[in-house]
């Protein structure tokens, strides 16, 4: 999996991964500052042994020269080693390809253990619409599967030591990162061209079905001075939008591969200008994304959501009618989510279409990959900040599963 395997001029447009990887991290951010104090450990219930037991094993099992290039430290910079197309570089992980099929079964449950049942069915419809992708245009059969995705852990799988996961390959990309009984799924890329299978091996595979429509729901609700302000462009054609809203890959995404520390000020309508039916139907929106976590943690990330409503902004780039492209974006210091329709890459439509869409999830303020979380145990259990250094000791505790670790 290589850049090679992109159309002509498009590789040069790849995200800039190893030229920000490098910079130290502060996250997504609305002014180049953090946001201090968001987050803190908690015990959601989550039971994080099953995810523990499948990374072992999964472990155990890999030949020495396949764990070398899948185990990883908690703090490498592999994590923020990802795209969503191909990479430049020699990547990193274990391909699922390369694997038995226990092998397979193994890596893939670790990440069944760490969603929810739709969760894990929409990361395997991603993986299938590539399949997908790949028998429709009949290229690329080695790099449009459904098994050319890489798996790498981070840290010792434990139920009381900070620990995670990675999945990526194109159109899907995965972090989980885990502390007990709370996990961060975040960043999480999917995507697919097209989002439905319409013949073949996978036809009637369909993806962002609920992303779509309850979007659709908000943005219809909206009353005419509401629409002003949340509809930054009211048109996805490539010649109404400026540069910035048009980028040949990203499209209108501004928190995808590379971005880590992408500073995003906050765009169009406040949720507290939203009535109490149009904010229900905004969280309603956000529960689509949550929802792919386990339960517990999906709804503690639902009360935080909840917890900064007030400062949530809803932004709309294009119509919507039923056949429309669009692009929007839900923004507040605990959540970014970006729903994008993309022009043809391996299709041949040179304008946004609704059937190829990339979305986004973060964790902004330096959450994403669990970092905040990290610092934070570490500072409390450690007394060391995330470059290694000592930190002031400060009195505190986690709250840590009872299971035998």
């Amino acid at each position: 999996m290589d850049a090679a395997a992109l159309p002509p001029g498009r590789a040069a447009l790849l995200p800039p991964v190893l030229q920000h990887a490098p910079e130290p991290f502060r996250g997504v951010t609305i002014d180049g500052t953090p946001i201090p104090n968001l987050f803190r450990a908690r015990d959601t219930g989550w039971d994080p042994l099953p995810a523990v037991r499948y990374a072992r094993a999964f472990l155990d099992e890999l030949t020495p020269d396949a764990a070398t290039r899948a185990a990883f430290p908690i703090d490498a910079p592999e994590w923020r080693m990802w795209t969503n197309a191909f990479p430049t570089w020699k990547p990193h992980g274990v391909s699922l390809e390369e694997l038995d099929g226990e092998g397979r079964r193994r890596a893939l449950s670790i990440v069944e253990a760490c969603s929810s049942a739709s969760g894990f069915a929409e990361i395997q419809d991603a993986m299938n619409l590539n399949a997908a992708l790949g028998e429709l245009i009949g290229q690329y059969t080695d790099t449009l599967t459904n098994l050319c995705y890489r798996l790498a852990i981070f840290g010792t799988p434990s139920v009381t030591e900070p620990w995670g996961w990675q999945l990526w390959g194109h159109h899907l990309d995965l972090h989980c990162f885990i502390l007990g009984r709370q996990l961060v799924l975040t960043p999480a890329f999917l995507g697919a061209e097209p989002c439905v299978a319409d013949r073949g091996t996978y036809a009637g595979t369909r993806l962002f079905d609920q992303q779509r429509d309850r979007a659709l729901d908000l943005r219809r609700s909206l009353r005419a001075s509401q629409s002003s302000a949340a509809v930054l462009h009211p048109s996805m054609r490539t010649e109404d939008l400026p540069s910035e809203f048009n980028h040949p890959v990203d499209g209108r995404h501004l928190a995808g591969a590379g971005r880590d520390n992408r500073t995003i000020p906050y765009a169009g309508i406040r949720a507290t200008v939203l009535d109490s039916v149009q904010r229900e139907l905004l969280l309603h929106l956000i529960e689509a994304y949550a929802s792919r976590a386990p339960h517990t943690p999906a709804e503690l990330l639902m009360q935080q959501s909840e917890e900064y409503l007030h400062d949530t902004h809803f932004a709309w780039v294009g119509g919507n009618g039923d056949e429309d492209a669009f692009y929007y974006r839900v923004h507040s210091p605990v959540l970014l989510i970006e729903y994008d329709c993309h022009v043809g890459v391996f299709l041949d439509n040179d304008e946004p279409e609704p059937f190829h869409v990339h979305t986004i999830v973060r964790t902004p303020n330096g959450g994403d990959y669990g970092k905040a979380l990290l610092a934070e145990h570490l500072r409390l259990h450690h007394h060391t900040d995330l470059a290694g250094r000592a930190a002031p000791t400060v009195r505190g505790s986690l709250s840590h599963p009872n299971s035998n670790d």
